[in-house]
């Protein structure tokens, strides 16, 4: 279920110059003698605390009748990510650079179906279901472990199978912070991108949920009504960004109040459909700034009980300038993003 990242792929992404130390020279790759859980445990009691996870696939926003290409949102970080210098601000012993999530064979099948056809679409969600299992399986084995998830790359229907493994890994429920133009509560019609946390309501996994960014015009009202029957909360872009009705900061911590609401760990939810400009499965130039959405991750992972963070639906085949220019800018806004959740937890706040 799970490709162990070895050096010579680290050595394909990593730029070496003399006298510098890239961040890809100083992190730690996985011992291939061990299985997962030895793995963990190794790199826990060695100072690890981040282990950093590919799923490189899009057959959930495929299933969803959306656009592909969030098969290379990983690859897209890597390239961007080890390259970055290793200094002080960042503890490079701390991160673990696992893998990525089997996918292949899945990417194949599913290329083959048609989502125009309903049984075809159906088999399509299908393999969605199958992706779900191996996703939860190792991301549940990593919260087992004591160790923090950054779980990168697929649409935002891996989402389910994280909150599933965090969920049965605490043994309660999870309450989330989700920045989404999108509430993904659709029905529960088959698994795809759009209903994760509808999946993850219904199963009795998930608590206390917060959308902040919500587009209004972008839900149905069957979303926007489920989600209200699930006790889900919102604070839509346009209530911040075209009424001004309040400043993003208040809207933020507006978020914050409801996750930390009980005693559930919380999750970080970050659909990059939110950023403006931002090579995505759902592209839009009506959303947020990287810095916004950096800030999120950051003030939601000085949280004590957040637990993990999930950048999903980057496509960096839908920039319009091309692959290279997606893969050159979703890798810069994914490699940030993953930064603001490591320094919000260096700077982790007193117990709430």
């Amino acid at each position: 279920m799970l490709n162990f990242f070895t050096r010579d792929q680290l050595n394909q992404y990593c730029s070496i110059r003399d006298g510098e130390q890239r961040l890809g020279q100083a992190l730690n790759l996985p011992d291939p003698a061990l299985n997962l859980a030895e793995q963990l445990a190794q790199s826990k009691a060695e100072g690890c605390r981040f282990v950093l996870l590919g799923v490189p696939e899009d057959i959930g926003p495929r299933a969803n009748l959306g656009q592909g290409g969030a098969d290379k949102g990983w690859t897209a970080f890597l390239s961007k990510f080890v390259n970055l210098q290793s200094n002080h601000f960042i503890a490079a012993g701390q991160i673990l650079l696992l893998g990525g999530i089997q996918c292949a064979d899945l990417q194949q099948q599913a290329s083959t179906f048609d989502v125009s056809q309903p049984q075809q679409l159906s088999q399509l969600r299908q393999l969605v279901e199958v992706l779900d299992h191996r996703v939860a399986t190792v991301v549940q084995t990593i919260f087992d472990a004591g160790l923090l998830p950054v779980v990168i790359g697929g649409g935002h229907n891996n989402s389910y199978p994280i909150i599933k493994a965090l969920s049965q890994a605490s043994g309660q429920q999870v309450n989330c912070a989700n920045l989404d133009p999108h509430s993904d509560f659709r029905p529960l019609e088959g698994r795809h991108s759009g209903n994760g946390f509808s999946y993850a309501w219904q199963d009795g996994m998930l608590k206390h949920y917060f959308v902040l960014g919500l587009h209004e015009l972008k839900n149905s009202a069957a979303t926007l009504a489920q989600l209200q029957q699930a006790g889900g909360e919102f604070c839509s872009y346009q209530r911040i960004f075209v009424r001004q009705e309040l400043n993003y900061q208040q809207a933020l911590d507006q978020c914050i109040d409801n996750v930390v609401l009980g005693n559930g760990d919380i999750g970080i939810e970050v659909d990059t459909d939110s950023i403006s400009l931002m090579p995505v499965s759902a592209f839009t130039n009506c959303g947020i700034s990287v810095q916004a959405a950096e800030l999120f991750v950051y003030q939601l992972a000085k949280l004590p009980r957040s637990r993990y963070l999930h950048l999903a639906e980057a496509a960096p085949v839908q920039h319009p300038a091309g692959l290279a220019a997606g893969i050159n800018e979703a890798g810069q806004v994914l490699s940030a993003l993953v930064l603001a959740f490591m320094q919000g937890k260096k700077d982790q706040a007193i117990a709430i």
